[in-house]
């Protein structure tokens, strides 16, 4: 994980740069899985919802880490 990156001369967390990157690609898969109709399969589709964005996001912050995904 970066640790952090310059924006308009001003320092943010590489957080940032993560989480711009992982709305466009979970909104796009958000909108496959209604429009397929994965929602109506699971219990709590909220839950899952946010569980794809963590886990959309952390595969991020672990493709940047030092040494790549493997150990």
């Amino acid at each position: 994980m970066l640790r952090e990156i310059a924006i308009g001369g001003a320092l943010a967390p590489s957080l940032v740069l993560y989480v711009l990157v992982a709305i466009p690609l979970y909104l796009i898969i958000d909108r496959l899985a209604s429009a397929i109709g994965f929602y109506r399969l699971v219990w709590n589709p909220a839950l899952v919802r946010v569980g794809l964005f963590v886990c959309l996001l952390s595969g991020f912050v672990l493709m940047t880490k030092p040494g790549g995904m493997l150990p």
